[in-house]
C-alpha cells in the first residue's frame, strides 16, 4: 500500500496550486511552472481522491453486507460493488505508484547522440554507419532534427565516429536506454567463405545541456589548437583550426576539427562539452543513490553489451529484458523502435516500484 500521507500531500499540492493559479497574484516567472504542476497533478487527482477515501467506502459496504435486516437483493448490490471498489483501487494505487516515481529532470531534454566503430575493423565502421542510418530514419519518422556534429568516415563507406545532436520531444527520454555496446553477427562482403563475424559499435546518448545546466568556468579549461587532418593523417587545413578543450576538474576532453573556423570548433567541442559534464555530473548522483545499477538497466555505461542484431536469422534480441523480435530488417529501418523502447520503459518502471517505499 502507498502511505497514505504521499496521497493526501499530492490532494493538498494541487488544492494549494488551483487557489495559487486562480488568484492573479503569483509571479509571472513561477506561472509556468506552477501551471505545469498542475496539469501533471490533474493527470492523478480524481485517482488519488478515490484511493484516499477508499477505506471509508469499503467500511460502508461492508457495514450494509454484514447488517441482517438488509434483504438479499441490497446485499448482493454491495458485493457487486465491493468488488468493483477493491478492483479500481488496486488500479488507482499502480497509476499513483507511476506518478510518486522520480522523475529524471532530463527526460525532456534534447539528446547528442555518439557512435563509434568497436571491435571488428573495417565491419565495426560499416556497422556503425548502419546504426547512424537507422538513427536518422527514427528521427525523420518521428520529425525530429538530426544535425551532424563531427564525422569520421572509414573506407567503403563506414564510419570510425560520428556525433550528432537530436531535438524535439522528449528525446532524451526516447533513446536513454540506446547506450551501450551493439553487437552485430553478419557475413561481411569481404568474406568469401560465408562464415559469420562478429563485430560491435558502441553508442552513447547524453542528454544536450544548455548553459543554465552546466557552468563552465574559463579557469577550468585548458584550450591546445592544432591543424585539422583527413584520412592517413594529411593535413587538410593550413591554419590551427582545429581544437582539443580539456575540462581540468573532470578530465574530459573534446576534440573538435570539422569546420575550418576555430571559432565554430570552439563552438561544437563546448556544445559537446557541456553535455559530457551534465552526464558525468547525474552518473555521480546516480551511483551514489544506487550502488546496485549493474543489476538495473543501465543508461550510461558503454562497456554493457545491450543488444545483437544477427542478420542470419533476422533476429535482433535485447539482452537488458531478454527480448527477441525475429524482424531485424524492420528495426533497421525504424519500424518497430518504438516496440522495444516501450518493453524497456516498462522494466524499468518495475525495477523502480519494487523500490518505491
Amino acid at each position: 500500500m502507498i502511505p497514505l500521507n504521499k496521497v493526501k500531500d499530492l490532494i493538498s499540492r494541487h488544492a494549494l496550486l488551483e487557489k495559487e493559479l486562480s488568484s492573479g497574484n503569483i509571479d509571472k516567472k513561477k506561472f509556468a511552472e506552477k501551471s505545469k504542476e498542475y496539469s501533471d497533478l490533474n493527470n492523478i487527482i480524481s485517482q488519488a481522491k478515490a484511493y484516499s477515501n477508499f477505506e471509508n467506502e469499503k467500511k460502508d459496504l461492508e457495514k450494509i453486507i454484514n447488517e441482517k435486516e438488509n434483504d438479499g437483493e441490497i446485499r448482493e448490490l454491495a458485493e457487486t460493488e465491493l468488488i468493483e471498489l477493491i478492483k479500481q483501487n488496486d488500479v488507482n494505487e499502480k497509476k499513483i505508484r507511476l506518478f510518486l516515481l522520480p522523475k529524471d529532470e532530463a527526460d525532456k531534454k534534447n539528446a547528442i547522440i555518439e557512435i563509434r566503430a568497436g571491435t571488428g575493423g573495417l565491419e565495426a565502421s560499416l556497422f556503425a554507419a548502419d546504426l547512424f542510418k537507422m538513427y536518422e530514419k527514427i528521427s525523420n519518422k518521428k520529425k525530429w532534427l538530426l544535425e551532424v556534429i563531427s564525422i569520421s568516415k572509414s573506407d567503403a563507406g563506414g564510419l570510425k565516429e560520428v556525433i550528432a545532436s537530436i531535438k524535439g520531444t522528449n528525446i532524451y527520454s526516447t533513446l536513454k536506454y540506446e547506450s551501450g555496446v551493439h553487437r552485430v553477427q553478419r557475413v561481411p562482403d569481404t568474406e568469401t567463405q560465408g562464415r559469420v563475424h562478429t563485430s560491435a559499435a558502441t553508442v552513447a546518448v547524453l542528454p544536450e545541456a544548455e548553459e543554465v545546466d552546466v557552468k563552465i568556468e574559463d579557469k577550468d579549461l585548458r584550450i591546445d589548437v592544432f591543424r585539422s587532418s583527413g584520412p592517413g593523417g594529411q593535413s587538410v587545413n593550413t591554419t590551427d583550426s582545429a581544437v582539443r578543450i580539456t575540462h581540468i576538474p573532470s578530465g574530459i576532453v573534446v576534440s573538435q576539427q570539422d569546420e575550418k573556423s576555430q571559432i565554430r570548433n570552439k563552438e561544437k567541442g563546448l556544445k559537446i562539452l557541456r553535455s559530457r559534464i551534465y552526464e558525468y555530473e547525474r552518473q555521480k548522483k546516480e551511483d551514489e543513490r544506487s550502488r546496485d545499477r549493474k543489476s538495473k538497466i543501465g543508461t550510461g555505461d558503454r562497456s554493457e553489451r545491450i543488444r545483437t542484431y544477427n542478420f542470419p536469422q533476422g533476429r535482433i534480441t535485447d539482452h537488458r529484458i531478454n527480448m527477441t523480435l525475429h524482424k531485424l530488417e524492420e528495426f533497421m529501418q525504424g519500424e518497430i523502435f518504438d516496440e522495444i523502447v516501450e518493453n524497456l520503459n516498462l522494466h524499468a518502471q518495475k525495477e523502480q516500484l519494487i523500490n518505491l517505499n
